[in-house]
């Protein structure tokens, strides 16, 4: 998140830009903190394994992942023409 918002800093994003930035990383957060609470609360009413369990847990977090990768998509079309121009 710092290198995102530093290389934003450094190759002057648009404002636009800076809107997609911005939602990238608060989804990325939110879902963690989603995640976060869905395991806590799985974990509080079935503490013993249940193999249940572990499928909403692997569903939640694959909920972070897909918005992190995601996430990482919208960095790559916002910086990568503007690495491509830096490099030429």
């Amino acid at each position: 998140m710092v290198l995102v918002i530093t290389a934003g800093f450094i190759f002057r994003l648009h404002l636009m830009e800076w809107g997609l930035i911005v939602f990238a990383i608060g989804m990325v957060l939110v879902s963690e903190l989603i995640n976060t609470a869905i395991e806590s609360l799985v974990d509080f009413i079935s503490p013993d394994y249940n193999k249940k369990v572990g499928l909403i847990k692997d569903v939640a977090a694959g909920a972070v992942l897909i918005s992190a990768i995601t996430s990482a998509v919208i960095g790559l079309i916002i910086f990568l023409p503007k690495i491509i121009r830096l490099i030429k």
